[in-house]
């Protein structure tokens, strides 16, 4: 296929996180830096007070000696406390800002990255998968890379910061007691590597049930029209309940292994154990003359507080896995395959409006061919249709020739050029198109019409929409054509499908694709629409799928597909006289007694 990135293998765990995380990599760090010296200012405080408390407690020491002594340092100690402390919590305050903007930067490049991406695979591609993925990589993906952006290194370079700091403290007052004071520390860590291990392992299954959840959400929302018109409730909960059970079963399985020994971890480092064995061998060394009592003191405030940031540690951690999963997941919609351009270079410029089909083929993987061997010509101001049954191909081939797809055989040319070697913005406009699909986007019907040209005034805006048979009934909306599609503009589906016409007629494209443009209207609608159709098409070249016969009888000339495959051709009459599928086709539907009203040739 020409799909032009061959597809290439999303970096995986943690090296997608540090892919994802690159461009803002030094801010991190900075952020990180800034909040572990913050975080070692404010624990200043803490030496102040045991510095006072030994002044004060010193052995041998007069009372008012003492107190003489602590007017002395009173103030420095408190002065210098007070400032560490204002200061470093300016610093941590600092960091968090740093790192919210390094996250939003990060943030808004990733949605634009993958917003132009997706603008240019494939719509195939979009077929393929259920819009609830699109939706976890590009908000709740990103939205779980903002926590590890914005909050885990600043909250990582807090916990260093203080733990640091506390164990240099205590080691720089007693390398022995810092020792035993810190040996629950080296238990809670080898708890906590077999709590890790025990997540990687179930992380996957848990991310995937949690997908499966967020598509049977979607699905059951969009079905849920059709489930109550045939009353098949138990039927569509089904698969939304399959989903939570297979998500509680991964969720009993993700969190079993880990409650054990976060169990053992926590009760290990919990600020009363730590302070229990301090005491204990506090006493002890005491007795022993190592130490007075005042001497133990530091260790009675400090290594208690070195729990906190630890336990907050294990908890961020499953932060970062999470993250790896969402990195990961965003990188696959980056590295999704484009409709590349045939060849680097210059973009060429068609020389018409005549299109050429040759030797075309196209197929959604190898074993699934859905077109073969097309070629046709569609001449400059002629009308050429496609017909054939449900599944021959018709709207693949229209889809190919508005480049939705490229061919994996064979090619499109418009003017002598490969559609594959001209600029989209240059060839949407020498080709529009009228699908059976509407989209509008929730903007003003004004904005919806000049999708296509921005910067068309509003007179061109209406001219279009009176050609398109739809002006009166902009009219008569609350806001005439600043109405909003979806809050003061609820349209019905030919009166979208109308909307949709002006757009390629304020186009004025030379070439028109409809595909089954009336199949979503009423009769009322579908004769407006016909007669939009008709003065649109004058002067035009167009390609006309349908499935009702009667529409295109007086086409130039008519394609029949059968399985993919050009089965006949010619004009109305020469396929009745052939009396091959066409005919058969038209004497089945019963045309020649129903006078529907046909699309015009030009």
């Amino acid at each position: 296929m020409s799909n032009s990135d061959a597809p290439v293998t999303p970096p995986q765990g943690r090296a997608a996180v540090s892919q994802i995380l690159q461009p803002i990599r030094g801010r991190l760090m900075a952020a990180a830096l800034l909040a572990a010296i913050g975080s070692m200012l404010t624990l200043v405080p803490l030496a102040g007070i045991a510095h006072i408390a030994g002044l004060v407690l010193a052995d041998g020491t007069s009372l008012s000696t003492a107190l003489a002594q602590v007017q002395r340092e009173l103030w420095w100690t408190v002065g210098l406390s007070v400032l560490s402390l204002f200061l470093g919590m300016l610093l941590m305050s600092a960091a968090e800002t740093v790192a919210h903007l390094a996250d939003n930067h990060m943030t808004r490049h990733l949605r634009l990255a993958i917003t132009q991406r997706l603008s240019q695979v494939p719509l195939g591609w979009f077929t393929e998968r259920a819009s609830g993925e699109v939706k976890q990589a590009l908000q709740d993906d990103i939205g779980t890379l903002h926590s590890l952006t914005a909050h885990f290194y600043t909250t990582v370079g807090r916990c260093a910061g203080a733990i640091l700091v506390s164990v240099l403290y205590l080691f720089a007052l007693d390398w022995r007691m810092a020792l035993v004071s810190l040996l629950p520390f080296p238990g809670f860590f080898l708890f906590f590597a077999k709590t890790l291990k025990a997540s990687a392992r179930n992380m996957q299954g848990f991310v995937a049930r949690l997908t499966r959840i967020n598509n049977a959400v979607v699905e059951f929302i969009h079905g849920i029209p059709v489930v109550k018109a045939f009353g098949a409730t138990g039927k569509a909960h089904t698969s939304y309940r399959e989903a939570v059970d297979e998500f509680g079963e991964a969720f009993i399985d993700f969190t079993r292994p880990l409650v054990g020994s976060m169990a053992n971890a926590n009760a290990m480092i919990a600020p009363v154990t730590v302070l229990g064995l301090v005491l204990a061998f506090g006493i002890l060394f005491v007795s022993l003359g190592w130490m007075t009592a005042v001497e133990v003191l530091p260790f009675a405030l400090v290594t208690p507080g070195i729990c906190a940031p630890l336990l907050l540690l294990n908890y961020i951690t499953h932060d970062l896995d999470n993250a790896a999963g969402a990195a990961q997941r965003v990188q696959v919609l980056l590295q999704t395959p484009v409709l590349a351009p045939l060849a680097p270079g210059q973009p060429l410029l068609p020389k018409d409006a005549e299109v050429r089909v040759e030797q075309l083929g196209y197929a959604y993987d190898p074993q699934h061919p859905v077109l073969a061997d097309i070629s046709f010509t569609l001449k400059p101001g002629t009308v050429t249709a496609i017909v054939g049954a449900s599944g021959s191909g018709k709207s693949t081939l229209a889809r190919l020739l508005l480049r939705f797809f490229d061919p994996t055989e064979g090619r499109i040319t418009l003017g002598g050029v490969d559609l594959r070697a001209i600029e989209a913005a240059e060839l949407y406009r020498r080709i529009g198109f009228v699908l059976q699909e509407v989209r509008l986007i929730h903007a003003s019907i004004a904005e919806n019409i000049a999708l296509g040209r921005p910067d068309a005034s509003q007179e061109e805006i209406e001219a279009a929409a009176r050609a398109a048979n739809i002006h009166e009934c902009i009219q008569r909306l609350p806001r005439g054509y600043h109405s909003v599609v979806g809050e003061d503009a609820q349209l019905s589906g030919g009166e979208q499908q109308r909307v949709s016409i002006a757009r390629a007629v304020l186009l004025a494209p030379p070439l028109l694709v409809l595909d089954e443009a009336t199949a979503a209207a009423d009769a009322e609608n579908e004769v407006a629409i016909q007669e939009a159709l008709s003065r649109f098409a004058q002067g035009r070249t167009l390609l006309v799928i349908a499935h009702r016969l009667d529409t295109v009888m007086h086409a130039d000339r008519i394609i029949v597909l059968e399985h993919g495959r050009i089965h006949e051709q010619g004009s109305h009459a020469q396929l009745l006289a052939l009396n091959g599928r066409y005919a058969r086709l038209w004497a089945q539907g019963g045309y020649a007694q129903t006078g529907k009203q046909a699309l015009p040739t030009c």
